[in-house]
Order: C-alpha cells, then structure tokens, then sequence
C-alpha cells in the first residue's frame, strides 16, 4: 500500500481499495471499499464522496488496512461491521450466525400478512438464528408474541441480544434445543422457518464467503437438502392451533417436494408456494 509517509485520502484509499479488492475476486469492490470505511470513519457513505480529499489519521488507515485483510480472507462484510439490516431494521451478527438475505424479507411479509388483525397471537421461529425472522414479525404485528428455538446457545445470545437492541425482549422467550423439541408441549397461530437446505453435495459449490465462514450447521439440511423440512412438516402441524399456518424459506428447487411432504400430513387441508423477486419459488406455506 506504499509508504508509510504516504499522504491517504478518502479518494485514494477507496481507488486502491477498489483495485486491489478487484484482483482478489471480492464480488463487489468498490460497494465494499467504501462500507468498510464508512463503517471505520463512523459517518455515512454520503460523506466519502463529499470529503474525497480529506486525509485518513494513521489509526484510521490502520484499523481500515485490518479490515481489507480479512475482506480479502472472504470474511463478509456483515461480519466485519457486526450488522446487517434486514426488513428496515439493524441486527447484530456472528460467526455463530447465518447473515440475514433479502429473500428471507419474503417469509417474513407473508407471515406478517396472515397475523396481521389476530389478536394475541403467537408465533414459533424455529432456528431463529440472529432472530431477524421473528423480531421484524414482532415489529410489524402489534400485539404478537413470539418463542424461538435454536440449537445454537451462541445464536440464541445474538438473537436476545437483538431482542433487547429492538425493544422486544418482553414479547419473545427464547428456547436451546433440536427443532420443535423444546416447545412441542405448546400450540402457536404459526410456525415459521428458514431451515439449513443446501443438499451437501452442493456446499462445496456455495461462495468462498458462506461456505468458509457462515456456521454450517445453519446451512446443510443433509443429503438432499430436505431432512428438516420432513421432521417440521411431520411435527408443525400438531402445535399449530385451528386456523394455523406453517411457512417456510426454501431452496430453489424445493418448493414443490416441500409442499407434497407438508399435504402428506393429513392435519394440512391446502399449501401455498411464494415466488421471491426474482420469480424464483421461495416460501412454502400450509394452513391447518
């Protein structure tokens, strides 16, 4: 990166950032470069541009140079700035957990859809993660309440953690524990889930980024990619109460062997299958 008696600017630390990113196969260089040093500067995306000719201080450019090692190592940006927004709001997030994906936006609008004007109504998320499926459900239906299961204890900090940041710990109960185990004593108006269903063989296919750093247990869903969706579609429909739904994120490929395995439970009367924006079939829902 030159001299240490090099003069950075805002501007040219963003061009080498952007080159060197660019032979390393970072996917989006230049929309990296200024995240990170938006994220190091602590000001908006805004104020690079407006500040082009401004110097970095020398703990600035330090702190900004550990970030792009670890960019370069495929370590992603959510990871690197701790956060991710998802459905307007900000989540912490880990190692420990799955970064939260646009797509993951289409369940969460189709639960809040169907809870929308029930009152007091509950909810389970199973594998809740960082929480960003259930707390943006809490966020955008008054009045819910929500319970949450993760087999990780890491996770389930993260998700109290942006449970407490969100103003919801007192609609939420948190639970550690394999899928429905530790609620199946209960009945909920929905079960909601975005389940590991990357089919194994195809894990080694998945970007340097998710395959290397993303925890695994939140992405294989063993052989095939189905094993969670046959346990959830077998148990779901014996917690749900009358008038229930189960939804689930899927992946591409999979909404109509979800659907079957979830019409073969003869508590389900009909499914429904919801494209994401890109028209690919994305969220599996069954009504009880």
């Amino acid at each position: 990166m030159g001299d240490n008696n090099d003069i950075w600017t805002i501007g040219r630390i963003l061009k080498w950032t952007e080159q060197y990113f660019g032979t390393k196969g970072v996917e989006s260089p230049r929309l990296d470069a200024e995240v990170l040093l938006s994220h190091v500067l602590k000001k908006e995306r805004i104020f690079l541009y407006v500040h082009f000719d401004q110097p970095l201080e020398a703990e600035e450019l330090a702190a900004y140079k550990a970030l792009i090692k670890q960019r370069v190592e495929h370590v992603p940006v959510a990871y690197l700035l701790g956060q991710k927004e998802f459905m307007g709001l900000d989540f912490k997030v880990t190692p420990a957990t799955l970064i939260p994906r646009p797509d993951t936006e289409i369940l969460v609008q189709a639960a809040v859809e169907r809870l929308r004007g029930r009152e007091n109504c509950s909810f389970a998320d199973i594998g809740t993660g960082s929480g960003a499926i259930c707390l943006s459900v809490l966020s955008f239906v008054p009045g819910s309440h929500a319970v949450t299961v993760d087999i990780s204890s890491e996770a389930r900090a993260v998700a109290e953690e942006n449970a407490a940041s969100l103003g919801l710990a007192d609609r939420i109960e948190f639970f550690t524990g394999d899928l429905l185990e530790p609620v199946k004593d209960r009945k909920f108006t929905a079960i909601l889930s975005n389940p590991p269903y990357i089919p194994e063989k195809d894990i080694e296919g998945l970007q340097a980024e998710v395959r290397c750093k993303e925890p695994y247990g939140a992405l294989s869903g063993g052989e095939d990619g189905l094993n969670f969706y046959r346990r959830l579609c077998a148990e779901a429909p014996n917690l749900l109460e009358e008038d229930g739904f189960m939804a689930f994120e899927v992946g591409i490929g999979q909404a109509a062997v979800v659907a079957k395995l979830a019409e073969e439970n003869p508590l389900i009367k009909r499914t429904e299958i919801l494209k994401d924006l890109a028209g690919i079939e994305r969220v599996v829902i069954a009504y009880i």
